[in-house]
């Protein structure tokens, strides 16, 4: 088994709308002596993908509908913000004092839609969507790092989500391109020669999980990470393979 490192991306500047990801990632390797190679993962931070797809939101333009204004009220929350979750949102799994649990527009269930005031600045009205189609940015990007480096390189834009059943949050893969997101060891034998029956391995999730050790969550945080020495298999699933059905689901009412 080869070693794994992870890798810091360093010298990025502060992410602004329009900015183009893939040459600044490409000059920050290079300028940090951290030359992007065939075969790495990068894994970007979302907040930097939204930032450069403009999908910050000012709060002061949203007018709150009537179903904002009663989940608001019933549990104490901004009803600017409640709106700003429901346009984001198919449907509310949880709403209540303690949580406000929906199924983003990609089928993501996740808590406030993802939707972030964390490291936007200093106007507290200003808040952070998720990127509109993060499959498609990462898989954007992962084309064109491939045609301006020459070197094949997986892309997934990583969040920390929370889990219904653990305490604390974790990296996960919300963009994927160029590695199967899924593993699928049903059928393989384990090291005592027993045939594996359910395990289907989250690989996509294990990677921005182990980039989040490096990326970190306060103000010296690293946006972009590189995965090096990694054993992957390509592939063009995207992360919403990793979202359950609801027919899956096994605890949604």
């Amino acid at each position: 088994m080869k070693n794994v490192e992870i890798i810091p991306v360093p010298g990025l500047p502060e992410i602004k709308e329009g900015d183009a990801l893939a040459p600044l990632i490409l000059e920050a390797t290079e300028a940090g002596g951290v030359n992007i190679r065939d075969r790495d993962v990068l894994v970007l931070a979302q907040k930097i993908v939204s930032k450069a797809e403009g999908r910050v939101l000012d709060l002061k333009s949203v007018e709150p509908s009537p179903e904002a204004l009663d989940i608001a009220n019933r549990d104490g929350r901004d009803p600017r913000l409640v709106e700003a979750v429901l346009r984001e949102s198919n449907e509310i799994v949880v709403a209540s004092e303690r949580a406000l649990i929906v199924e983003h527009r990609t089928g993501a269930v996740c808590a406030h839609a993802g939707i972030d005031r964390s490291n936007v600045g200093g106007d507290e009205d200003q808040v952070l969507l998720l990127p509109q189609d993060a499959d498609l940015s990462a898989q954007k990007l992962h084309e064109e790092i491939k045609r301006a480096a020459g070197v094949f390189v997986p892309v997934l834009i990583a969040d920390t989500q929370g889990r219904a059943f653990r305490r604390g949050v974790v990296g996960v893969a919300i963009g994927c391109a160029g590695l199967e997101p899924l593993v699928d060891l049903r059928g393989e034998k384990d090291r005592s020669g027993r045939t594996l029956e359910i395990t289907v391995l989250a690989h996509a999730d294990e990677i921005a999980a182990a980039a989040s050790l490096v990326m970190g969550q306060d103000k010296q945080g690293v946006p972009a990470v590189l995965i090096r020495g990694l054993e992957y298999h390509e592939g063009d699933a995207p992360a919403r393979a990793l979202y359950r059905t609801k027919e899956e689901d096994l605890f949604r009412p």
